[in-house]
């Protein structure tokens, strides 16, 4: 019975989805043009609210747990595990105060209204996974870019999302190319649950009523670890105890 409702939920949900997409995309050009980096930030801010509204529709919760005072004055690297592009919109909403940015595929660059435009203008990264010769110097770029502007990076480094909520070994590359390059940033770990149950049917029809929750645990410094290695592995380890597939 739940999955036949998830049927007709999951079409109101996609046209509610892509409405608002493409509302939103003329509003990011207008306000990136007109009041610049600012206002094109605090219209992608609204748009990631909209899109969690949109969720709504499908009875999918959201609760983001942060019991600390982050600073604002200096950059981040968010880490989280990844299980769904449903991931995205809450860290870029409930962590706003810090402008999250991405590093992502090359392809989201092109033909997704709002969200393409704001992945090339908003001050994330287009990587191509299949060629180290332009993602590695991509990501240098981007680290230099976060430690100048003292905002936040946010990297998923289980590459591909879990299907399953298990959590994937992480891909440490472009992770310690980041802490390299953004030497006075915190490391903020996150654990993220429930969200790959969005998708448990596929994209049609999605899953019902599931309650997605991150868990922000406590910002990490470097100067605690003798070396890069032993920050990722504690930041990986305290990430995936927190995952309850």
């Amino acid at each position: 019975m739940i999955k036949l409702l998830a049927y007709p939920l999951t079409v109101i949900y996609y046209l509610a989805f892509f409405l608002t997409i493409v509302i939103f995309h003329p509003i990011q050009w207008f306000c990136h043009h007109v009041f610049g980096y600012q206002g094109l930030k605090k219209s992608v801010d609204v748009l990631q609210f909209f899109l969690m509204r949109c969720m709504n529709i499908l009875g999918t919760r959201f609760t983001f747990n942060n019991p600390y005072d982050i600073p604002t004055n200096q950059p981040l690297i968010i880490v989280a595990n990844h299980q769904s592009m449903y991931d995205i919109s809450p860290i870029m909403w409930y962590m706003r105060k810090h402008h999250p940015k991405f590093i992502s595929k090359m392809e989201l660059g092109k033909g997704i209204p709002s969200v393409s435009y704001n992945l090339r203008h908003g001050g994330s990264v287009l990587i191509d996974r299949k060629n180290p010769r332009q993602s590695l110097p991509a990501i240098i770029k981007f680290g230099e870019y976060i430690e100048k502007t003292k905002r936040a990076a946010v990297i998923f480094p289980e590459g591909t999302r879990s299907k399953t909520g298990e959590p994937k070994p992480f891909q440490t590359k472009g992770l310690e190319i980041l802490l390299k390059k953004v030497p006075s940033a915190l490391v903020v770990p996150i654990s993220i649950n429930n969200s790959w149950k969005t998708l448990k049917y596929g994209n049609f029809p999605m899953g019902l009523g599931t309650h997605i929750t991150f868990t922000v645990h406590k910002p990490v410094k470097f100067a605690t670890f003798v070396n890069n290695q032993d920050l990722i592995h504690s930041v990986e380890t305290t990430i995936k105890e927190h995952i309850h597939p």
